[in-house]
């Protein structure tokens, strides 16, 4: 896994020393891993065991006296690079998720999207959602100076393009409630909004829930593409664990995770976006009446504690047929 530093780097062109240096660093890890790989009982790979074209540490795992556990949550065997990668397209082997699952005694998929392509290649799937938890997403009392409704959306730097399908209805939210209204978007410091007047920050891991629970309403805007249907909801998730309500495209397990109207709202065109932002920009006890919901809802269906007995059962199953 990359820090939060490094994981920015790959994000802007250049910095390509600072990027084989990760990648050297990284395969030493893998090489220490290799060397050792037999002590284990369960070796575990998100995503893949190191970056590039390569499966070779892949396929030694997969030789060793362990047992592998294959886990994604993105549709990452589209052909999708960062435009700050693009000379280095050539790196990244599209065939390379389907080998992994294929060498894989078990995989882990985030959601329905995601197990159907792995079951192309491999019997043994089980679909574990992303997960939150709770003791530390703690809805915090918000103390506002006056009665203005934050907007917020949370993502990348790879991902302010999913913002930039929401500003049409906001700036209609803009035009229509002028000061009520404010905007926070988390995730690109350099990213400025003409249109709303906002500028972005940083994303920033130990500020992230007090970044978060600035926001009144959290809108999770995403295209309905192959890529999207194999997101598993997470920005959406932490807004609802924070009783914050959530506006989520009704695109893939966005669909699965919110009931409409209850525990948080799915709008699909423009006009139901402004419509829903209205409602809930005027309506303080909807707000709270939907974010209680969906906190419930991440409770109980996606947090640590729902999840942990489905990670526990199938590791005991895959040890227990060694």
């Amino acid at each position: 896994m990359l820090n939060e530093k490094d994981d920015k780097i790959f994000y802007f062109k250049g910095n390509y020393f600072k990027k084989r240096l990760i990648y050297i660093t990284a395969l030493l890890k893998r090489t220490r891993n290799w060397a050792t790989m037999n002590k284990y009982d369960i070796i575990f790979i998100s995503r893949e065991a190191l970056m590039g074209r390569s499966v070779f540490f892949e396929k030694k795992f997969a030789g060793s006296n362990a047992k592998v556990i294959f886990d994604f949550d993105d549709a990452i065997w589209l052909p999708l690079v960062p435009d700050g990668n693009k000379k280095l397209a050539f790196l990244k082997n599209t065939a390379k998720t389907e080998t992994i699952i294929r060498l894989a005694d078990l995989v882990f998929a985030g959601n329905r999207y995601l197990a159907d392509y792995a079951a192309q290649f491999n019997k043994h799937i089980a679909i574990i959602p992303t997960t939150i938890d709770p003791n530390l997403y703690i809805p915090q009392k918000k103390e506002k100076k006056d009665s203005t409704i934050c907007i917020g959306w949370s993502g990348s730097f790879s991902t302010i393009q999913h913002f930039l399908m929401a500003i049409p209805a906001l700036k209609k939210i803009k035009q229509r409630f002028g000061p009520g209204v404010q905007f926070k978007i988390i995730g690109d410091p350099n990213y400025y909004c003409i249109e709303l007047e906002t500028q972005g920050v940083a994303w920033k891991a130990a500020s992230e829930i007090e970044d978060l629970s600035e926001i009144d309403i959290g809108i999770m805007p995403l295209p309905d593409d192959e890529w999207s249907k194999g997101k598993c909801g997470l920005k959406g998730l932490q807004y609802m664990a924070l009783e914050i309500p959530a506006l989520m495209s009704p695109v893939g397990v966005n669909t699965e995770i919110i009931q409409y109207g209850i525990n948080g709202y799915l709008p699909g065109k423009e006009d139901e976006w402004v419509e829903i932002l209205s409602i809930l920009i005027v309506d303080k006890q909807k707000r709270t009446t939907i974010g209680k919901a969906g906190r419930q809802t991440v409770i109980y269906k996606y947090s640590v504690e729902a999840v942990k007995q489905q990670y526990l059962d199938n590791f005991d199953r895959l040890t227990a047929s060694k």
